[in-house]
């Protein structure tokens, strides 16, 4: 196509092609990819951001020492050797789950810098079309940290894994399930977490204070369990400030013990790292070995966190605090207690707190205190911050969701799930009593994790990385069989109390895959009873309807057509604002979504009906805008776009240029000179006033205010529907959606200005 320039306007090249610019905001095309927290920088502040994560992810491993060994050997040290076989199970396990797997490979199946299983399984999401709700748009992949490439025809593997992913419903519901079983573990973690921190931390007491009973010590446990789960409300602002230098003391406090107890009772046991000593244990305990890797285990405890957390930090933060601070000293830790039991195995069930020398008790015992909070700090953080991942992709029921920080953007509260989870973290401690059998409960989890990332990694590495086949199979054989061995040993000791986790996400994912069943059923019945955009005329001349003043946003979950519940409302109140917009909330499998990029727009009908649709785009990670804001950056956006399409409609005269309208595709303009030159100059003769007179229509009806409208639709069953359906339609998913957070109160909309629109679903 080629422009006919006026020698007294501006040049522009008759070679450019000109695209539509109209979805997105006018300075879309000048986002840059988005870089995560930390990943350019010096390397002072590269060590600064390692020292933060010191504090908000390693709580939880860096405790671990304090019931790991008496969960290794529930019923006493029966033969010395067996000391060295666990030691060289605990640096190995260390080795290569958190280190190996984690921090050199896992790490860096980042999504856009975000981790964790929701940022795997969103990575997927946007190399193949696995989410089951069908609202993917073309423009979704124009987003600037969308950051997709399709397979190559070379790499056949990669395109037969995508084809298989998107053509078996099977395999989406597999995704899905171990998605959301992942998090209903981490929900897991978040309530045994503080349990079992707090309560072997507070333990300890009993070295100096002997007559203190087990009850006693639970007791004394649930204060401070009650005060951790109240102050979650304030949120974490500035944690990594605040927790670093508590976690870095506790840090030292544990390897100068370590170093002790090894240069006092044996350094010997440093001869640990030989792995042949697990090969004996084995050997030498059978069965009973096997089962003792339940407790094992528990030395990695947090791990995930590593990898949840990586949204704060950066891989290389990760990889220097591991490995110069977290490993040497847990390891020291272990070596240092090993050392102690050597000569004094009957204090096995409290070998942290007897090997501390006699000076260092009461300090190391108050750090013990905080550090087990703070573990379970961080730990409900992450938990809550998965949470709200779980929202955005409609798998859980509406909860408010509160951004407790404006420097962390990943840290939230959850009001209702706080309470839920902190009135099991109370049950447990009261009820299970001692480590051990909450131990043998936060095992299963931590397992179960662990393989579900494997898995979703494994994909990632087929469909995205593109490896070579050999690194893929080694990685999943190795760290699949590993995950393996230690789960079918925890296992073992489901009925005492590792039924626990099974039971807590059972109920959960029973929750979850209920919402989600009827969200996407709900979709599928608007998707399949929408009013063609091109009937909007005849249906407002046909209901007569009036145009008041004002701006009407009409919310729908749909990305294309009319909502049916906008017949209900021209059928009922046959008037219609004098600007109307059919909203959708939508998040994209992304963290972020820039601000410059958040909405996409449609012209629905005629230009003199002012009707629009208006998808406002976000990713899992992105807070919503208060109303007031929201308002004032949807106007302005609405503003260019009428200018743009104006600038379109104009020059489409010549025949060169397609109309903008519900359901057409729109590709982004890549020169910005052409735009200018199209509305400054050479537009000049679509009449500039008309666009500005437009524009000024939009304020003034804005002045007169703004009505959210908003479907109150009830779901119910059909007739035909089996006995199971209707349960879960009429009585769980009813139950779920009366009893919690509205969307209204969700989407923060003030009450004064929201209307309702009754209308039943029949899915």
């Amino acid at each position: 196509m080629s422009l006919e320039v006026d020698e007294d306007r501006p040049s522009i090249e008759t070679t450019k092609q000109l695209k539509r610019q109209d979805s997105l905001y006018g300075d879309a095309e000048k986002v840059s990819r988005a870089k995560h927290h930390g990943s350019e920088g010096s390397w002072s502040q590269l060590f600064q951001l390692a020292f933060q994560s010191v504090g908000i992810i390693y709580g939880d491993v860096g405790t671990s020492p304090l019931y790991t060994l008496s969960g290794t050997f529930p019923d006493g040290i029966k033969d010395q050797d067996d000391l060295l076989g666990v030691l060289s199970l605990i640096l190995y396990t260390l080795i290569l789950i958190p280190m190996v797997k984690y921090v050199f490979i896992v790490l860096y199946a980042d999504d856009n810098g975000d981790g964790g299983t929701f940022a795997l399984y969103s990575l997927i999401s946007r190399h193949a079309k696995v989410r089951l709700i069908p609202n993917q748009q073309a423009e979704d992949a124009m987003v600037s940290n969308y950051g997709i490439e399709e397979p190559s025809s070379q790499l056949r593997r990669a395109q037969w894994l995508k084809e298989k992913l998107e053509s078996s419903k099977a395999a989406k519901i597999g995704l899905f399930t171990i998605t959301i079983l992942g998090t209903s573990m981490v929900m897991g973690d978040g309530t045994l977490t503080p349990a079992i921190s707090v309560l072997s931390a507070v333990s300890g007491i009993k070295e100096k204070v002997p007559s203190l009973t087990e009850t006693q010590i639970v007791w004394i446990s649930v204060p401070i369990l009650f005060a951790l789960f109240s102050v979650q409300r304030y949120g974490t602002d500035k944690v990594g400030y605040s927790f670093a230098p508590i976690i870095t003391v506790w840090f030292v406090l544990i390897a100068g013990i370590g170093m002790y107890n090894l240069a006092v009772h044996e350094i010997g046991v440093l001869r640990a790292f030989n792995p042949l000593y697990i090969v004996d244990y084995f050997r030498r305990n059978g069965k009973e070995g096997w089962i003792s890797l339940g407790g094992v285990i528990l030395c990695v405890t947090g791990t995930e966190g590593m990898f949840a957390d990586l949204g704060h930090f950066n891989i290389k933060a990760i990889q220097i605090s591991f490995n110069t601070v977290l490993f040497p000293s847990v390891t020291l830790c272990y070596m240092g207690q090993i050392a102690y039991l050597r000569k004094f195995p009957e204090d096995v069930a409290d070998s942290f707190f007897r090997s501390i020398p006699a000076p260092m008790f009461w300090p190391t015992f108050i750090v013990a205190i905080f550090s087990a909070i703070i573990a379970s700090q961080a730990m409900l953080s992450g938990a809550f911050a998965i949470l709200s991942k779980a929202l955005s992709l409609g798998c859980f029921p509406s909860v408010q969701v509160i951004h407790t920080s404006k420097s962390y953007e990943g840290q939230v509260y959850i009001p209702e799930v706080n309470f839920l989870m902190g009135l099991a973290s109370i049950i447990v401690t009261i009820t299970f009593r001692t480590t051990t059998e909450i131990g043998n409960a936060y095992g299963i989890c931590v397992v179960t994790v662990f393989s579900i990332t494997t898995h979703l990694t494994t994909i990632v590495m087929l469909l995205v990385w593109r490896k070579k086949f050999i690194f893929i199979f080694l990685f999943y054989i190795v760290f699949s069989f590993i995950e393996l061995i230690y789960l079918s040993s925890i296992l073992t000791k489901f009925v005492q109390g590792g039924y626990l986790p099974f039971c807590f996400s059972l109920v959960l994912m029973a929750l979850m895959i209920t919402w989600h069943y009827v969200h996407v059923n709900k979709y599928w019945y608007e998707l399949d009873h929408i009013i063609p955009a091109d009937e909007v005329t005849a249906l407002l001349k046909k209901h007569d309807v009036r145009r008041i003043p004002g701006v009407g946003l009409l919310y729908s979950s749909l990305v294309q057509g009319i909502p049916p519940v906008f017949l209900r409302l021209v059928q009922k109140i046959p008037s219609v604002h004098s600007v109307f917009l059919f909203m959708s909330i939508k998040h994209l499998p992304i963290p972020h979504v820039a601000p410059a990029e958040r909405f996409l727009f449609r012209q629905v009908g005629p230009r003199e009906h002012r009707m629009f649709r208006c998808v406002a785009r976000y990713g899992y990670c992105d807070m919503l805008e208060e109303p007031g804001l929201f308002k004032g950056f949807l106007m302005e956006r609405l503003k260019m776009f009428i200018q743009d399409e104006a600038a379109f409609e104009t020059n489409s005269a010549t025949g060169d240029s397609q109309s903008c309208s519900e359901g057409s595709a729109c590709p982004i303009v890549h020169s910005e000179e052409v735009i200018d030159s199209l509305v400054g100059g050479y537009a000049g003769n679509i009449s500039p006033d008309l666009v500005e007179k437009e524009k000024q229509f939009i304020d003034k009806e804005m002045e007169r205010g703004v009505v959210y409208l908003m479907g109150e639709v009830n779901i119910i069953a059909e007739p035909k529907s089996s006995t199971v359906k209707k349960i879960v339609v009429d009585y769980i998913y009813t139950f779920l959606r009366n009893n919690l957070t509205d969307g209204e109160k969700v989407l923060a909309i003030p009450k004064d200005e929201l209307l309702k629109v009754g209308i039943t679903y029949e899915i």
